[in-house]
C-alpha cells in the first residue's frame, strides 16, 4: 500500500514537473514570439519615417527609450500577468515631426481605445523617472498609429449672423412697410409684370429703404419727379394721368411707404408713355408700322435715383428732335405761354387781295387790322404795314387750308374767327397727337455709318427730304396714296439698293380689282397699254409691264422692302406735282426729279463712286439694274399735319387721312382704356383665285408658266427671302405674302 502511494506521489512529481516545464517553454517561446512581433514594427517604423543625417543626430540615451505598444497590444495583453514589461524592451527613434505620408505608410494595427486603455501602465516606468519625456512618447504613439486622428467634439450650430441694416433708424419703420406691401400688394400699385419685378429688386437691393424721403422730408429726387410730373402738359401729356401723392399729409409710416409707391409708379407710367405714347399706333390704323422701344423699368429707377438732376433725367424720356421741340415751343405759345402777348383780330369788313390782270391793276385794301394779322400769321417782313397784299392773302390761304376751311385767301368773319380761338381748341388738338405721333418714331432717325442720314416723307405735306448730319440735303414734292384703301402706311424701314429700269409688276389688288374687269370690257386694253399677261397652270394671271420709259414706275424704283408692298418710284406722269393736293396713287409715292434723288442717296451710301444725276439718266434702257447700297439708308414715313417750317412758322396741313381726328377722338372719350395695348388687325387678303379669261385675250406663256400660282408679288417686286433651312424629309414650304 505504501509502495503504491509512494508511487503514486512519484507519479505526481513527474506530472508537475512535466506540466512546469510545459508551462516554461510556451511562455518563453510567447515571449520570443512577441519580442520578433515588435522587432518587426519597430523596422517599418524606421523604414517609413525620415531620419537626418547621422552627422546631426546626437548619441540616444536612456530617456530615448520607450515602449513600442502599437504591434504588441494584443499579445501584451496575453503575457502581462507573465512579465512586465520594460520601457527599454523597444528604443525608439529620434523624435521626428511625422507628416500625413508617414502615418499612411505605417503598417501597423489600429488599436482599439479599450486595450489602448490597457497597456497606460507600461508607460508609468518611464514616467516616473523621466516626467518631462511623458508627452513626448504619446506622440510618438500617436504617429506610429494609422488610425483618423481624433475629432473634437463638435461645437453647438452658431446662429447665422444677420447683417447689420444700411437703414436710418429713422426710416426703418417705413422700409418694414415697404416691405411688406411689395411683398403682399405691388400689383395694387403696379399693373405691368416687368414693373413689379423692378420694384422688388430695385427696393430690396437697398433693404427696402425709401428713396424719395428721408426722416419723413421729400428728397431732391423726389422733387424732381414732381415737379416733371406737375409741367407733365408742356409736353403735350396729361398731368392728371400722373398722380402726385401728398407727402406733406403723410404722416405714419404707412402713409408714406403708400405715397413711396403711388410716385415710383407715376414716374413709370410717366417715363413709358413720354417715350412710347399714350396710344399704341395699332390703336389708330392697320397700316402703321414702326419699330417698338420700350422702356425698362430697372432702367428708369436706376436713371433717375442717381440722377443730378431727376427733372431732367425723366424728361429725356421725350422724344429727341429738333422738329419735336419745335412744337412744344408752339403749343406754348397757342396756350398764351409763350414769350408775346396772345394776339386777338378785332371784327370788321372782309379783306381781299386782287392780283393784276390783263384788264386791271391789283387791288390792295388796307386795314388796321393787318399788323396784328402778319404777327398771328408770322409774317416778320412789313410788320407795320396795313395793306392787305399778296403776302398776306398767301399765309391767309395757308391758314384756311391748315384749319380746313375754304382756302379762298379772304379774311372774313368765319376766318377772323377760328384766328382768334387757338386757346383749347382744335389747333391745340392737332399739335397734342402731332407730338404724339413723335413719340412712336425711332430715337434715332438715321445710319450712324452715314453722319445719321435718312430719308423723311411727310404724307400731308406731299413733300420728301433727304437728311445728313442734322441738316437737309435735298428736297422734291411727292405724290402720295388716296385715302381709304390706297393710304401710304406710316413706316420706318431701310432703303437697301435703286432699280434702274424697273419691271412693274401689278399689285393682285389692281389686277383684280381693276384690270381683269377691264378686260370683260375690252379684251385688248392690256396690250394696248403695254402689259404682259401671264397664266399660270393652276389658273391665276400675273400682270406685268416692261421697262420702258412709258412704264408705270419710270425709270426708277427705291426699295425698302415691306410688308405693305409700298416703294417710292419715278412716273411718266408728271403733271400731279403742279397740284397742291396730291393723293393719288394706290399707296407707293411718286418721285418728281428721281434721277436727282437717286444721285443723292447713292454719294451718301458709295461716296467715292461720284453718282451725277446725269450717270443715272445714262443707265436708262430696257435691262434692269439694281444698285445696291452698302449700307442701307431709314427712310421714315410721317404724318405732319402739324410742323414748324425753316422760317420758325407753325404751318397745318389738312386731315387727309382722318388721323388727327380718330387720335383726338381717342384721347378725349378713350379715359380708362389701355390705349398702350396692341390691337391685332388682319391684312387685306389679295389671293389669286383662278381666272377664265375672255376671248381674244392676248397671253404671253399660254398656261405654259408656273406650276403654282408662281413667285408672289413680293417675290417680284423685291426678290426672294431666303428661306429658313427645312426639317428632314420635309419640303420647304412656300412662304404666302399678302399684298395692299
Amino acid at each position: 500500500m505504501r509502495n503504491c502511494l509512494n508511487h503514486r506521489a512519484g507519479f505526481d512529481r513527474v506530472l508537475m514537473t512535466v506540466a512546469a516545464t510545459f508551462l516554461t517553454v510556451s511562455a518563453s517561446s510567447a515571449l520570443a514570439q512577441d519580442q520578433a512581433r515588435s522587432s518587426a514594427a519597430e523596422l517599418a517604423i524606421e523604414a517609413a519615417i525620415p531620419r537626418p543625417e547621422p552627422a546631426n543626430v546626437p548619441p540616444p540615451t536612456a530617456a530615448d527609450i520607450k515602449l513600442e505598444t502599437t504591434a504588441t497590444v494584443q499579445d501584451s495583453a496575453k503575457v502581462s500577468t507573465q512579465e512586465p514589461v520594460k520601457a527599454d524592451a523597444a528604443p525608439a527613434p529620434n523624435k521626428v515631426e511625422t507628416k500625413p505620408s508617414d502615418v499612411a505608410t505605417t503598417p501597423a494595427t489600429e488599436t482599439p481605445k479599450s486595450e489602448t486603455a490597457k497597456t497606460e501602465p507600461a508607460k508609468t516606468e518611464p514616467a516616473k523617472t523621466e516626467p518631462a519625456k511623458t508627452e513626448p512618447a504619446k506622440a510618438d504613439t500617436a504617429t506610429a498609429t494609422p488610425a483618423a486622428p481624433a475629432v473634437p467634439a463638435a461645437a453647438p450650430a452658431a446662429e447665422p449672423v444677420k447683417a447689420a441694416s444700411n437703414v436710418p433708424a429713422a426710416d426703418q419703420p417705413v422700409a418694414d412697410k415697404l416691405k411688406d406691401m411689395i411683398g403682399a400688394k405691388t400689383s395694387r400699385y403696379f399693373d405691368r409684370k416687368n414693373e413689379r419685378a423692378a420694384i422688388e429688386k430695385f427696393y430690396g437691393a437697398r433693404d427696402f429703404a425709401p428713396v424719395w424721403t428721408q426722416g419723413g422730408s421729400l428728397t431732391a429726387a423726389a422733387k424732381g419727379v414732381i415737379a416733371r410730373l406737375k409741367d407733365a402738359a408742356s409736353d403735350g401729356l396729361n398731368p392728371a394721368d400722373y398722380a402726385v401723392p401728398d407727402f406733406a399729409s403723410a404722416t405714419t409710416p404707412d402713409a408714406l411707404a403708400d405715397a413711396e409707391l403711388k410716385l415710383t409708379a407715376s414716374m413709370f407710367d410717366y417715363a413709358r408713355q413720354a417715350q412710347s405714347g399714350r396710344m399704341h399706333w395699332s390703336q389708330v390704323s392697320g397700316d402703321i408700322l414702326y419699330p417698338e422701344h420700350p422702356v425698362d423699368p430697372n432702367e428708369v429707377l436706376a436713371k433717375i435715383t442717381t440722377a443730378t438732376d431727376a427733372s431732367a433725367a425723366l424728361d429725356s424720356y421725350n422724344p429727341p428732335h429738333k422738329l419735336y421741340k419745335e412744337l412744344k415751343a408752339k403749343l406754348a405759345e397757342l396756350r398764351g405761354q409763350g414769350n408775346g402777348p396772345v394776339i386777338e383780330i378785332a371784327d370788321g369788313p372782309s379783306l381781299k387781295y386782287t392780283p393784276a390782270t390783263k384788264k386791271q391793276a391789283e387791288i390792295v385794301v388796307e386795314d388796321p387790322r393787318v399788323p396784328q394779322l402778319r404777327a398771328k400769321l408770322g409774317l416778320a417782313e412789313n410788320a407795320s404795314d396795313t395793306r392787305y397784299d399778296a403776302a398776306v392773302a398767301d399765309a391767309v390761304r395757308k391758314f384756311q387750308s391748315g384749319a380746313e376751311m375754304k382756302a379762298t385767301g379772304i379774311l372774313d368773319d368765319k376766318t377772323v374767327k377760328a384766328l382768334n380761338t387757338p386757346k383749347r381748341d382744335k389747333q391745340i388738338d392737332v399739335v397734342l397727337v402731332n407730338m404724339e405721333r413723335w413719340r412712336w418714331l425711332p430715337r434715332d432717325l438715321g445710319a450712324p455709318a452715314l453722319g445719321d442720314a435718312y430719308v423723311i416723307l411727310n404724307i400731308p405735306d406731299y413733300t420728301l427730304k433727304v437728311m445728313q448730319r442734322g441738316q437737309q440735303v435735298w428736297t422734291t414734292r411727292v405724290v402720295t396714296g388716296k385715302p381709304g384703301t390706297h393710304a401710304t402706311p406710316l413706316l420706318t424701314e431701310t432703303m437697301k439698293y435703286i432699280t434702274v429700269n424697273p419691271t412693274w409688276n401689278v399689285p393682285p389688288s389692281i389686277v383684280y380689282n381693276e384690270y381683269l374687269p377691264a378686260l370683260q370690257q375690252d379684251p385688248t386694253v392690256l396690250q394696248r397699254m403695254g402689259l404682259k399677261l401671264e397664266q399660270n397652270r393652276d389658273g391665276s394671271v400675273h400682270i406685268s409691264q416692261p421697262p420702258g420709259e412709258a412704264n408705270a414706275l419710270g425709270r426708277i424704283r427705291f426699295n425698302f422692302p415691306n410688308k405693305f408692298l409700298v416703294y417710292q418710284h419715278d412716273t411718266p406722269d408728271k403733271n400731279l406735282f403742279a397740284r397742291e393736293d396730291r393723293a393719288f396713287s394706290h399707296g407707293c409715292m411718286r418721285v418728281q426729279n428721281p434721277d436727282q434723288y437717286a444721285s443723292v442717296l447713292l454719294n451718301i451710301a458709295m461716296p467715292n463712286d461720284k453718282y451725277t444725276p446725269e450717270r443715272v439718266r445714262s443707265m436708262y434702257g430696257k435691262s434692269e439694274i439694281d444698285l445696291k447700297f452698302p449700307t442701307p439708308i431709314p427712310v421714315n414715313i410721317t404724318y405732319q399735319t402739324a410742323f414748324v417750317d425753316d422760317a420758325g412758322k407753325l404751318q397745318f396741313r389738312k386731315d387727309v387721312y382722318g388721323r388727327d381726328a380718330t387720335m383726338i377722338n381717342i384721347l378725349k372719350n378713350n379715359r380708362g382704356k389701355d390705349l398702350e395695348a396692341v390691337v391685332a388687325h388682319s391684312q387685306p387678303s389679295y389671293s389669286r383665285p383662278a381666272t377664265t379669261l375672255p376671248s381674244g385675250v392676248a397671253v404671253a406663256n399660254n398656261g405654259g408658266g408656273f406650276g403654282s400660282s408662281g413667285p408672289n408679288f413680293f417675290e417680284r417686286l423685291f426678290g426672294a427671302p431666303t428661306p429658313p433651312p427645312a426639317p428632314v424629309g420635309r419640303r420647304p414650304q412656300q412662304q404666302r405674302v399678302f399684298t395692299r
